[in-house]
């Protein structure tokens, strides 16, 4: 890649997924002519209404494609009449996650000027922690490989040194940074049940084996259970929380309601090489085609996009790009310049994409 001209792979998917795409392109037009960016895009086919078409979810050529682009720009897959022979979701995404060896799912958890708080409490504008989601091993290990009888069904998680160790040292490099970023605490902790699994126990000695490598680190453990607790009583004094696979896909939606809903929850899946980035919600049926999806998850996780390009390819333009992508989506629900329907407003996806490119377009979001 050079340094401020990318290839990205667009893959909108299924039902809402389509929309928010969109919204996210146009955001990410007015940062190309705020930043002077290069971002070409490569719309590629995949999903549930494919595979229903083709009898491909993820096509070779689909993959090929995703692959070989600088980043993966991905909206929602998946649709609940439309399932493989066994009964499971249509879920390119996880195919794409192990086949690309994304181990780290990175899930922001932010309060949001604006957006009306879910807890009752005044410390709630504080929450700014981020589940760092294993996302190639734990429970997921077993996806299409458990076993099944009349009398039982059995599936087996999995552990691995190298990726533990590989998921820590993320974990502190990311801690690290937004200590110097966003003057967080420079915290990790461990979310696991090693009181009961020995696969859990043995994560737990990886880790602290690795964290030891990163000394200014503070790093500490909690247990599922209690982090489900303390999430709700006391989010604002988390940092960074590691975890397996399974436990980060259910904590992240807890996450995500903490500060409003899935339609402000961005992610990214990340490995050494390659990374994607999508909202964490699904293609949510219900509401496709009505054009009143939030799409400021798609949108953040497009600027978690360029903030990864530019740590890459050192386009401080990227960067800049990103930091003018979150403050823009701060000040068009702090100042009330949008209130999307979920959090009680009347304003649709293309609406709310509007005012947040506006900021960006007329400089209000540039970064200090």
């Amino acid at each position: 890649m050079k340094a401020n001209a990318f290839r990205i792979a667009v893959m909108p998917g299924d039902g809402i997924g389509v929309e928010v795409i969109e919204a996210a392109l146009a955001v990410l037009d007015a940062v190309e002519t705020r930043f002077g960016l290069a971002i070409s895009r490569d719309l590629i086919p995949a999903g549930a209404k494919h595979y229903a078409e083709t009898g491909e979810a993820l096509p070779e050529d689909s993959f090929r494609r995703a692959e070989q682009a600088d980043a993966i720009l991905f909206g929602a897959m998946g649709w609940p009449e439309i399932r493989y022979p066994d009964g499971t979701e249509i879920a390119p995404q996880l195919d794409l996650r192990f086949r690309l060896d994304l181990y780290a799912g990175v899930r922001p958890i932010r309060a949001i000027p604006g957006v009306p708080p879910v807890l009752n409490a005044p410390r709630s504008t504080e929450i700014d922690l981020v589940i760092l989601r294993e996302s190639t091993e734990g429970m997921f290990a077993s996806r299409g490989k458990g076993v099944v009888t009349e009398s039982e069904a059995r599936d087996t998680q999995v552990i691995t040194r190298r990726t533990t160790e590989r998921l820590t040292d993320f974990a502190c490099d990311l801690a690290r940074r937004r200590k110097r970023e966003r003057g967080t605490p420079g915290r990790v902790t461990l979310v696991d049940k090693a009181n009961v699994f020995r696969s859990f126990a043995f994560m737990r000695q990886v880790f602290y084996e690795a964290a030891r490598r990163h000394p200014d680190v503070e790093a500490g453990h909690h247990y599922v259970d209690a982090m489900a607790l303390d999430l709700v009583r006391r989010p604002w004094d988390f940092d960074v929380l590691p975890m397996e696979n399974l436990f980060g896909d259910i904590l992240s939606d807890l996450g995500a309601g903490l500060i409003g809903g899935m339609g402000f929850a961005p992610s990214a899946d990340v490995g050494d090489e390659h990374a994607l980035f999508q909202p964490s919600h699904g293609s949510a049926p219900d509401i496709a085609g009505r054009g009143v999806a939030n799409p400021t998850a798609m949108i953040l996780s497009a600027g978690m996009m360029l903030d990864w390009l530019g740590a890459r390819s050192g386009s401080e333009a990227a960067r800049l790009g990103a930091r003018a992508i979150e403050r823009s989506v701060d000040l068009a629900f702090g100042q009330g310049r949008v209130r999307s329907y979920d959090a009680g407003g009347r304003d649709g996806t293309k609406e709310v994409a509007h005012v947040i490119a506006e900021a960006i377009r007329t400089g209000e979001a540039n970064p200090a």
